[in-house]
Parts: C-alpha cells; structure tokens; sequence
C-alpha cells in the first residue's frame, strides 16, 4: 500500500514538472489548464496615491533655515504662477479691479482662491512633524517645549489653542515673555525632539 502512494505522487510530480517545463509551442490539455504564477500587473491604490502627493510635498524640519524653505516653497511659486497669480507671497493676483463688476470680481476670487488652495495642498511644505496636527505625539510635544521654556524662565507661555504650537505673553501680552520665548522656543524644540527619540 506504502509503495503505490509513492508511486502514484511520483507519476503526479512528474506530470506537474512536464506541464510546468514545456515550451511556448504547441500547448498540451493538461499544459493548458496549469495555472501560471505571473503576477498581474501592480495598480497604485489610493494610498499610494496620497504618498505620491505627500513625496511631492516637501517636509520642513525643526532646524529648516530661512533659505532652506524658500527653496522649498519653489515648486509651490511655479504652482501659484501656473494658475494666474502674479503675487506669489500673498497668494493673491494683484490685478485692478476697479473695472470689473462685484459678481465678477467675486467670482474670481473664489477661483483665485480655489487654485490656491489645490497649489497648497500639493506642494506647500508640510510642517515639521513634531509640530503636525496629523501626528498624535504633537500636543506631548508642544507640553514639552512650554515646559523646557518655563524652565529657561519664559514667565508667560502656554500651549496654544491649536494644541500643538505655543503661546507667548498671555493675557497680559507679556513682551519679554514673547520675545524670550520666540528666541528660546527653538532650542527647546531641538531638546525636546531628542529627548523624544
């Protein structure tokens, strides 16, 4: 009984490596039911969609430099300049538009505004991702920096309302708690950022 089990698994092995090794010419029945192991060709889903855009997206990060994310805003000026905008700072057309009529001057500010909106959701940098509401560490984070600022003796500060950014001054719009916090609010945000890791 053993050996015709190995005998029947061997004549199954062989067929299957027979129907497995013939050429492209002239197909047998059995080589034409085997199935084939290609792969179809991969699709981008809509995931992959959205990390395209964000690739196109540049990131700021903590110690970003002035230079640094003008570079970055490039792509974001040439989308701005593609839609008609000559004020590429502003994000608005500088255009007379004492001629035009209220509808029509309302009705291309909504465009305006429309294609602002489309050129910054595809390239205008993202935020350092310590500091981006779609990160759920960012509010541990901005309670870390107001703390690291209490601690260098920013006597006013707290998180802002936002949650993830803090607040300088407070009700009394203390004016060297905001200019001590906004000189010192980098240097805690680089400690807290290591500390974090």
């Amino acid at each position: 009984m053993r050996r015709s089990r190995v005998i029947v698994m061997t004549a199954i092995a062989l067929t299957a490596l027979s129907a497995c090794g013939s050429s492209g010419g002239a197909e047998t029945d059995v080589g034409a039911r085997v199935a084939s192991l290609a792969t179809p060709e991969a699709r981008p889903s809509a995931g992959a969609a959205a990390k395209k855009v964000d690739k196109e997206r540049p990131r700021e990060r903590l110690d970003t430099t002035p230079e640094e994310f003008e570079a970055m805003l490039v792509p974001f000026n040439k989308c701005l300049k593609k839609s008609g905008f000559t004020d590429q700072a502003q994000g608005k057309q500088v255009a007379d538009r004492s001629r035009d009529t209220a509808k029509a001057a309302s009705k291309k500010e909504e465009t305006e505004n429309a294609a602002y909106r489309a050129c910054e959701e595809q390239y205008y940098p993202l935020p350092p991702w310590e500091q981006d509401p779609a990160n759920p560490e960012a509010r541990e984070f901005a309670r870390a920096v107001v703390k690291c600022l209490k601690a260098k003796g920013v006597k006013y500060v707290e998180v802002s309302d936002d949650g993830i950014s803090p607040a300088f001054g407070g009700d009394r719009n203390d004016s060297r708690s905001i200019s001590m916090g906004m000189d010192l609010a980098p240097e805690c945000e680089r400690e807290v950022a290591a500390a974090m890791k």
